[in-house]
């Protein structure tokens, strides 16, 4: 424990799913509500909230729609590998079928979303994704939603801070249903949340969506309180819904939106100095020097699968205090880190082992690895006594 402490201090955190909590959080976490859980009680969730909508509202078998995972999706949107193997429970127990980006524009293509919508006719049409930079055209998917018949299910996990503190477009206003992660922009703990609409629904949309035996009344609180508990889960953990709501209580502060416009600026600031820099593959070089991120799978231009790509995301650092000339210097290190990912490959090759073995007593990476410490170590860390 006392390493994975001093690993999260030294080190720079750019994985975009994680981030730092705040002492009262902590406190909570360890405090006597550990020892007692609300028996009965569907509240916050330690399985895939995702999941639980779909265990509530769908049969095995039945259809979802959600982007695909090398255009930004998340794989609990469902997810196959090239090969048409099934990698994640939504694949294994729905049908699911992918939209994508435009491999030039990066943005989702609504006009082939809508083609493919209503095609395939999913029981669920999901927007959200892990790794895309972009708003959300929210109410197009309402208006697709409805033209398909297909309940419309926002995964906010990746922005919901941004949501919350009004700094990008609310789902709300749009969706039936929309679920979160707790523990990412949040700074909360570990788990997730589900929002979903209750009471009569408009004149235009009870008349298109098929929900059940509802009429024109919104059913689905039953069905996901259900799923939920028992369906997947036991008893909330109290310690866990404590911390949940400090963390909540923090995100309805003046200061919460101060820090999320400095998650957007201090984003837009790597973003620039890493297209100015034409950075490419260097995740394993930055695992070795102690700068943390996410390897993903993306498009090239010509709507090729590569699995190049890399999530980098600014919560966590802006969470202990940098700012938009710390992120430059941390574009730095990640541009030091790519150019000696390319001296290594040149040397040893890039198959994964002879790779990996140039990595190993690398001075340049023992030198980088040791700036990137005295830089991470200059700022505060939430919730640790340093």
């Amino acid at each position: 424990m006392e390493k994975e402490k001093e690993r999260q201090y030294k080190g720079i955190e750019l994985i975009a799913s994680e981030n730092f909590v705040c002492n009262a959080v902590m406190e909570a976490l360890g405090s006597h509500l550990t020892n007692k859980y609300s028996e009965g009680m569907p509240a916050l969730l330690m399985h895939s909230a995702n999941f639980a909508v779909y265990t509530g509202l769908l049969l095995p078998g039945d259809r979802i729609m959600g982007l695909d995972t090398p255009s930004g999706g998340n794989t609990s949107h469902g997810c196959y590998l090239p090969n048409g193997r099934k990698v994640s429970g939504a694949s294994i127990f729905f049908e699911s079928l992918p939209y994508k980006v435009n491999p030039q524009t990066g943005y989702v293509d609504y006009d082939k979303l809508e083609e493919k919508a209503l095609d395939f006719r999913p029981k669920i049409l999901i927007c959200g994704g892990s790794s895309y930079p972009r708003e959300w055209d929210y109410a197009r998917f309402r208006q697709i939603a409805d033209k398909c018949g297909a309940v419309l299910l926002c995964d906010m996990a990746q922005i919901s801070g941004l949501i919350a503190a009004k700094e990008c477009a609310s789902p709300f206003e749009y969706c039936d249903i929309v679920t979160s992660t707790t523990h990412k922009s949040l700074r909360g703990p570990r788990g997730g949340i589900i929002f979903f609409r209750k009471g009569p629904k408009p004149r235009k949309r009870g008349m298109l969506l098929n929900q059940g035996d509802g009429g024109d009344r919104y059913d689905f609180e039953e069905k996901i309180n259900f799923a939920v508990f028992p369906a997947l889960q036991g008893g909330p953990h109290n310690n866990h819904i404590a911390a949940l709501a400090i963390a909540l209580k923090q995100v309805a502060t003046p200061e919460y939106k101060l820090y999320m416009q400095q998650v957007k600026k201090n984003a837009r600031a790597l973003a620039a100095a890493l297209l100015r820099r034409n950075c490419k593959n260097f995740e394993k070089v930055c695992e070795f020097c102690h700068i943390t991120l996410n390897k993903v799978t993306t498009f090239d231009d010509n709507g090729n699968i590569t699995p190049g790509g890399v999530r980098i995301g600014t919560p966590a650092m802006t969470s202990r205090g940098c700012l938009e000339a710390d992120f430059e210097i941390m574009a730095e290190f990640l541009l030091r880190a790519a150019q000696i990912a390319s001296s290594v490959q040149r040397e040893h090759g890039k198959l994964p082992k002879s790779f990996l073995k140039g990595l190993e007593n690398n001075k340049e990476i023992i030198d980088l690895r040791a700036r990137v410490e005295s830089f991470a170590s200059q700022f505060a860390m939430p919730g640790f006594d340093v």
